[in-house]
């Protein structure tokens, strides 16, 4: 399996970063480092994560890391990273 982050993904980290580096830069880089990491494990395991039904037909899919969800979708052999927020965030 190939990952790859979407645009809109790697805002979303980008801005998670801005934001929590305003207070902790070293939170800051250990979430962005959590997500990462929780994206880069679907690779050996890419059906881990809820399947949202809303989506059908397509495989899109979400797991929780810490306080963050990531939503992520798997087209043949490639898993597309789509967007990750905090669960604070009205979404």
């Amino acid at each position: 399996m190939e990952l790859l982050w979407t645009g809109k993904a790697l805002s979303d980290l980008t801005r998670l970063h801005e934001f929590l580096a305003t207070a902790n830069k070293s939170a800051a880089g250990r979430a962005v480092q959590a997500l990462t990491a929780a994206a880069l494990t679907l690779v050996s395991n890419p059906r881990i994560g809820e399947r949202l039904e809303e989506f059908e037909p397509r495989e899109v899919r979400r797991i929780l890391v810490g306080r963050y969800e990531l939503r992520y979708e798997i087209v043949q052999s490639t898993i597309f990273v789509l967007r990750l927020w905090h669960t604070r965030e009205e979404r």
